[in-house]
């Protein structure tokens, strides 16, 4: 699972920009020995068939992350940019990034305010950080406008930021876009096991990969045969929280609504009953994949759960064994009898 982890951390994957992550799971998929079928929108489908009849289970995790595009180019050759998803400015100010052009090639940058240094302007540190004050400097000599559009950049192109992905012998795991590549790396652990003890699920499993969850409707359509759907997504830290970077988070409610009372009873159930580190919030700041499949119309029921990871949105970190404690959980649910 850690290496799989790290391999996707390192692949650029904002919103809209997921065809190179997508190609890696699904080879990753074919190495295990399952077969991925892509949608039109771009998501990625791995039918596991289960013991049982009736509905599917679905098992969703997202690959895309925040990002950026080119908003415009200034006169002075700085990048003007406009944000993939829900970040805080100053989260971002400092770090390098990658800019992707339409015709393949990659650029490497650093996100500044436009006054980035205390020694020239007076006002440095208190310069609201802010899109319109925010700017992407080129590693280029390109120092007009012209000249960074003869390197083939131009609005619409997307932008990557570094994840600076740290995996420490101690078991924790420091990077970007560990929303939701921790939770996607934890269901590879979860069929990498399926398919090497040659178990099969009490009914059939439908795991969805999803390419547009930051910005809202990763699964807005999912499989008619679903019944059920459980989001694993990252389970927040913080304020009231009790979730901890080494538990399996089971979100109640969200900014959605509170999600199914008999799924999120029975996750609660088998967490104990398996002695897996776990806690149960309340996230009022969030939404889920199966937030979006609730309101694209799915008839179906609803949970969600994750590993804990703090500074979510921000320089996120979590632990190895919050990873394996997600994979667990979602073991000890499909392998439950389904109830009649």
């Amino acid at each position: 699972m850690l290496d799989f982890l790290k391999q996707i951390l390192q692949t650029p994957s904002p919103s809209g920009y997921c065809m190179q992550i997508m190609k890696l799971i699904q080879d990753e998929a074919v190495r295990l020995g399952y077969a991925m079928e892509l949608t039109p929108k771009g998501n990625g489908i791995i039918t596991i068939p289960g013991a049982a009849e009736g509905g599917a289970l679905g098992l969703s995790a997202h690959v895309d992350t925040l990002g950026a595009m080119v908003r415009s180019i200034k006169s002075n050759g700085m990048i003007r940019f406009t944000p993939i998803g829900g970040y805080a400015m100053h989260t971002v100010e400092g770090e390098y990034c990658l800019i992707h052009t339409r015709d393949g090639r990659t650029y490497e940058g650093t996100v500044l305010s436009t006054k980035p240094s205390v020694h020239v302007y007076s006002d440095a540190r208190d310069w609201k950080r802010d899109e319109a004050n925010m700017e992407i400097r080129i590693d280029e000599k390109a120092a007009t406008k012209e000249e960074v559009q003869q390197l083939g950049i131009g609005v619409g192109d997307f932008i990557s930021w570094d994840p600076r992905t740290r995996m420490l012998p101690n078991g924790w795991i420091k990077s970007r876009h560990l929303d939701d590549k921790a939770s996607v790396a934890a269901l590879y652990g979860m069929m990498e096991w399926l398919k090497r003890e040659a178990v099969i699920p009490g009914r059939t499993v439908k795991l969805i990969f999803s390419t547009y969850e930051e910005v809202g409707h990763g699964t807005a359509h999912i499989p008619q045969d679903i019944t059920e759907l459980i989001a694993v997504d990252m389970g927040a830290i913080g304020d009231d929280l009790s979730t901890t970077e080494f538990d399996v988070s089971i979100c109640a409610k969200d900014s959605s609504g509170p999600y199914d009372y008999m799924m999120t009873s029975k996750l609660i159930e088998l967490a104990k009953r398996e002695s897996i580190p776990h806690a149960v919030d309340i996230y009022p700041h969030y939404g889920s994949d199966a937030s979006a499949a609730l309101r694209g119309g799915s008839n179906i029921r609803a949970a969600l759960i994750g590993p804990g990871v703090h500074a979510s949105h921000g320089m996120e970190r979590t632990h190895a064994d919050a990873v394996v404690n997600t994979a667990a959980l979602l073991l000890a649910y499909i392998l439950e009898p389904q109830d009649k």
